[in-house]
């Protein structure tokens, strides 16, 4: 076999070799959201139903950011945007090694923490979630609602369930006023 011949079959292959690796980066790209780094719902999905089965112990939770939209029509929405990765970070961070956490949406996140025990505390998480964020010399003030149920109170501990239990007392919460945790 000649050079031209060897070279000609190579290509081929080479351009599905850049087309896959291309592909998979689109894929993994796709389950994190540009904005935060943190998961999307589907990358979240998948590994929290994979948590949430193997951790008898685990919590999910679910938090909405708390007039989220006045500090977009406010401060603009390069302001919002550093609320959105302030509180990803500060949910990230409560969730350490032990969890992970997701922006499902707008200024709607998850997590699920294997080990509750081992993390700060829901408390220390109101407090993180509730810190004024700084941003070009402006200090925004930041509060979330937020819902959790443990999966050992589920008759059935399915994360559809869980994320539905903690959902009702995200709005529950919301209910009896801002800054609170049920």
């Amino acid at each position: 076999m000649d050079t031209q011949t060897i070279a000609a079959a190579g290509l081929p292959a080479l351009g599905w070799a850049l087309h896959g690796g291309l592909l998979w980066r689109r894929l993994a790209t796709a389950r994190r959201d540009p904005l935060t780094g943190l998961h999307t719902r589907a990358g979240w999905t998948t590994r929290a139903e994979h948590l949430l089965a193997k951790h008898p112990g685990a919590l999910v939770l679910l938090a909405d950011l708390d007039n989220f939209k006045a500090i977009n029509d406010t401060h603009g929405h390069a302001a919002g945007d550093a609320v959105l990765t302030a509180t990803a970070a500060r949910l990230a961070g409560w969730c350490g090694r032990h969890g992970i956490a997701a922006r499902l949406g707008g200024d709607e996140f998850a997590a699920i923490v294997t080990d509750p025990a081992n993390t700060a505390g829901l408390f220390a998480l109101r407090i993180a979630l509730d810190e004024p964020v700084h941003h070009h010399g402006q200090v925004l003030p930041v509060s979330a609602s937020v819902g959790r149920c443990h999966r050992d109170q589920l008759p059935v501990p399915t994360l559809t369930d869980a994320l539905s239990a903690a959902d009702a007392a995200m709005y529950a919460s919301k209910g009896h006023g801002r800054r609170n945790t049920r």
